[in-house]
């Protein structure tokens, strides 16, 4: 079906952060995957442990216990500030389930008829059509109407506009089950949250029952540096989301709650495929990984590198470009308004310099390349990305 707007390239193979096309062409690639390939094409730690994974068993049912299962739920938990976690296929259906549970947790916990999420303008939280419904931006729903009832949406570190839309919907008794924001949005165009917005909300949360949830698709699995978004602004939600990184690209989601978020019951969720042998092995995998090869300290430098760099080019291309935002490999660089360029025209000229990126919005240009990209191969990257900015000069 036509949902897609393809490029025109093919590609066949990958290796560490670069990938082939079928006329032998090698690109750089600063996708990923759209920031899934966390350890890059073709690791081999996961073509190990997957190739012996398929020899055993790979998939069962939720009907019985799945060792591969919990091994990849106890190294999460560990990890984070969670205490259980629902495992399913992608990151718009962890945010599914955390919408769910929202409603359930307004219902049974703040005795609310019809539960009330509030999220933010500009977010982005999947295509199905909840998620969509949560989805602070129009051009998303168009066309889908009627969305899901029972969101409410407010301005990305705003606090007035969060308090004012706060206090009119529980001025007259409970209303809100939860409160489910990025703490960088992505497809909104890289923005990072302020630190004393989040701050507020957290506050407001724990005074009023309220869950926290951090829609962490894309910061999760130390994109940003750390292994959750959430530990840069030292705030801990109730639950939040993951997917993209966590399977190093192949299909995994999971909602991860903390006990007091931790209110299904058997019958209230599930999914046939979540949590399978196959995919969890590739969770636990990508997890010792990023660990093992002490990867957040390289996202952290490469990140600098990279921020440092972008920086130099819009000291270069003043009149093109206005600035640079996000944390550790996830960056986006912002074009001016009154630029006549938008992002898919730089996009599609970096194809031509055999670079891969993406775009995050009409006027942010996205980086998010595998968590284990180089120094010399961030250099190169800024270098063709030069050459792009040069034919717009």
């Amino acid at each position: 079906m036509e949902t897609y707007k393809r490029f025109p390239v093919s590609l066949k193979k990958g290796k560490g952060s670069w990938v082939w096309d079928d006329k032998g062409n090698k690109y750089l690639d600063g996708v990923a995957g759209i920031a899934t390939c966390s350890i890059g094409h073709s690791n081999k730690s996961l073509l190990r442990a997957l190739s012996r994974q398929l020899k055993k068993l790979q998939h069962v049912s939720n009907l019985y216990h799945i060792p591969e299962q919990e091994e990849l739920a106890q190294w999460l938990v560990s990890n984070s500030c969670a205490e259980s976690v629902f495992f399913c296929n992608s990151g718009a259906e962890a945010n599914e389930a955390a919408i769910k549970l929202s409603r359930k947790y307004g219902h049974t916990k703040r005795n609310i008829e019809k539960p009330v999420i509030l999220s933010a303008n500009s977010s982005f939280h999947g295509r199905t059509l909840a998620a969509l419904s949560a989805t602070g931006q129009q051009k998303y729903h168009q066309g889908f109407e009627p969305v899901v009832e029972g969101f409410n949406f407010f301005d990305f570190n705003n606090i007035d506009s969060f308090t004012t839309l706060f206090e009119s919907l529980e001025k007259n008794g409970p209303k809100i089950s939860s409160v489910l924001i990025e703490t960088i949005q992505g497809e909104g165009g890289v923005n990072p949250a302020n630190k004393g917005f989040l701050k507020m909300i957290r506050e407001v949360c724990t005074k009023n029952d309220i869950l926290l949830i951090f829609d962490e698709v894309q910061t999760g699995m130390g994109r940003t540096g750390t292994l959750w978004g959430y530990e840069q602004f030292g705030i801990e939600p109730d639950a939040f989301t993951i997917a993209k990184g966590l399977g190093g690209g192949h299909s995994i989601g999971a909602l991860l709650v903390k006990q007091t978020a931790n209110i299904f019951t058997p019958g209230d969720h599930a999914s046939t495929f979540g949590g399978n042998p196959f995919a969890c092995r590739a969770g636990v995998t990508v997890g010792k990984e990023i660990l093992r090869r002490k990867l957040l300290t390289n996202v952290i430098n490469r990140g600098k590198q990279l921020k440092e760099g972008l920086m130099n080019l819009i000291n270069k291309y003043p009149h093109l470009l206005s600035q640079s935002r996000g944390v550790g490999l996830l960056q986006g660089l912002v074009i001016r308004e009154e630029a006549s360029i938008t992002s898919i025209d730089i996009v599609e000229v970096a194809l031509k310099e055999r670079l891969l990126l993406v775009s995050a919005g009409l006027k942010v240009v996205r980086f998010v390349p595998p968590l284990t990209i180089s120094k010399n191969e961030v250099k190169e990257l800024l270098k063709r990305l030069n050459h792009c900015l040069e034919n717009f000069a």
